[in-house]
């Protein structure tokens, strides 16, 4: 019997049912809390969120800690690319609904974990175990930003756009250090990652200098509907914490 992994379909059923999913769980949610307008299924709601958030990443990091050593662990599986990151976040945003985790993960998870989603960098397909942890936690994050601002009527501001993108460099400079001592590749600073991403095209180091303009560009366009609704009169918003 061959026991090797089925290979990930680009844009193939199984891709193509992890995407709407990324976008009707919640939306879904969202109508429950609206509906509801309960801050006690709101709290349930948050907290079962982030509880599959959680425990996902962390038997992923058991997982990879035992397959692989420490060694392997500590260079390629700190928490330190920014999807990793962007569970953190998410998780510290259903628990405790604070304004920095969320405008952080509204630009970051958005501009940069959508695009994982569509052109993911993974070669196992449904239903291998790497594809559901990659999708639920890539997914997670973006559904988390989702709920939150549907569900939870959080806004960013333009303030959060200038936060977000000097944030993200500071974080950069600061991982570039630690890419130093370990020999890793965090935050893919030191080479590009394998993916069918259209936006990686050139080589190190200018894809990095391209990134910069590209990342601002993408915030600037996740707060274009932010600052049309507000313009329109229309936001809705409730306090972010």
């Amino acid at each position: 019997m061959d026991s090797s992994p089925v290979p990930f379909d680009l844009f193939g059923a199984a891709h193509i049912v992890v995407m709407v999913l990324t976008v009707a769980v919640p939306a879904a949610l969202s109508l429950v809390v609206r509906r509801a307008d309960s801050e006690a299924v709101t709290r349930r709601i948050c907290l079962g969120l982030a509880a599959v958030l959680a425990v996902n990443q962390v038997v992923y990091w058991a997982y990879r800690w035992v397959t692989e050593g420490a060694a392997t662990f500590l260079r390629e599986h700190l928490p330190l690319h920014l999807c990793s990151i962007g569970i953190v976040l998410a998780v510290l945003l259903l628990l405790r609904r604070g304004r920095l985790s969320y405008e952080l993960i509204y630009f970051w998870g958005l501009a940069g974990t959508t695009n994982a989603i569509i052109t993911p960098e993974l070669t196992e397909g449904w239903p291998d175990y790497h594809f559901i942890q990659y999708y639920i936690s890539h997914g997670g994050i973006v559904a988390t930003v989702l709920f939150a601002t549907w569900g939870l009527r959080m806004r960013p501001d333009f303030r959060s756009l200038m936060r977000a993108f000097l944030y993200l460099n500071a974080l950069a400079a600061g991982i570039a250090v630690v890419n130093l001592a370990l020999d890793s590749n965090y935050l893919y600073l030191c080479e590009a990652p394998v993916t069918a991403s259209p936006f990686i095209f050139l080589p190190w180091p200018w894809y990095l200098l391209w990134l910069e303009v590209l990342a601002f560009g993408f915030f600037a366009i996740l707060y274009l509907p932010v600052w049309l609704e507000r313009r329109l009169g229309g936001s809705g918003e409730r306090s972010a914490g």
